[in-house]
């Protein structure tokens, strides 16, 4: 069992505590890790100058008082914005705005919350991330806390190359076949590595969530994670269902359901 998954990860913080602080920064993170929860979900982008920063959109514009997108800016600048900017609880006040909440390089989250596990998500098509990732990776011997995720095959294909022995998830190019031989019952007996879904309930009008695509899964030694759910009898359901972790923008309403079911 890779160290990511030992135990096996129950609750994932998405983006951090992103119900009560702004997404993808150090408060929210810290937050997350003080409420108890096994791993944050977050994403990367490469800077102009090659840095990896945590953000999750390719623009600046919804969450920072900044325009233009996040890899036309060097770290110097996206550090000059804003990035409790925009954050509020649907009370019309932004409590966090001009309070300091600066973006965070990938470094800077890996030093914050040392003992936490870390789903990261790269974002940035740029063929020198997986590199300069990898970098920051190993040089905060983070290696057996993270597991990286990506839409873009090309990413994992070479951080499986040049990391093998670092967990990745499967790509939505990589989950179709296999969710399609899994429907016409034609999946092979075991997979040769250790497959990590990480999917929806559905997508496209097509169940991926079912109790046999998770009993399916788990005889072949997968793991199977779910996004994002935010009401409880959802993650009740699942968690029945059998599905190893849920990822949620209010990790304080998971770890209740999960507290109720018994789980962890």
């Amino acid at each position: 069992m890779h160290p990511f998954l030992d135990p096996m990860p129950r609750i994932a913080a998405h983006r951090g505590d992103s119900e009560y602080f702004p997404e993808n920064t150090i408060p929210a993170f810290e937050s997350a890790s003080a409420l108890g929860v096994d791993v944050i979900e977050t994403d990367v982008h490469l800077t102009k100058d090659g840095e990896i920063v945590i953000w999750h959109d390719p623009t600046l514009e919804r969450n920072t008082d900044g325009k233009g997108t996040v890899e036309s800016h060097t770290l110097s600048e996206l550090k000059e914005l804003d990035a409790g900017y925009t954050f509020t609880r649907g009370d019309g006040a932004f409590p966090f705005r001009g309070k300091g909440v600066r973006m965070a390089t990938l470094r800077e989250a890996l030093e914050a919350c040392p003992g936490m596990r870390f789903n990261i998500d790269l974002k940035s098509q740029e063929e020198d991330i997986v590199d300069r990732y990898l970098d920051v990776i190993r040089s905060c011997r983070a290696e057996d806390r993270v597991c990286t995720a990506s839409f873009h095959l090309d990413n994992l294909r070479k951080l499986r190359r040049a990391a093998p022995e670092m967990l990745t998830s499967i790509s939505t190019m990589e989950v179709i076949p296999l969710l399609l031989r899994q429907k016409i019952h034609a999946l092979p007996s075991s997979f040769r590595r250790k497959i990590i879904f990480q999917v929806p309930v559905s997508q496209y009008h097509v169940r991926i969530i079912t109790e046999r695509f998770v009993r399916d899964m788990h005889s072949r030694d997968a793991v199977v994670m779910v996004w994002t759910i935010n009401d409880s009898s959802t993650m009740e359901k699942l968690y029945r269902m059998g599905v190893d972790t849920i990822m949620t923008d209010n990790p304080r309403l998971l770890i209740e359901t999960a507290a109720k079911l018994g789980i962890r």
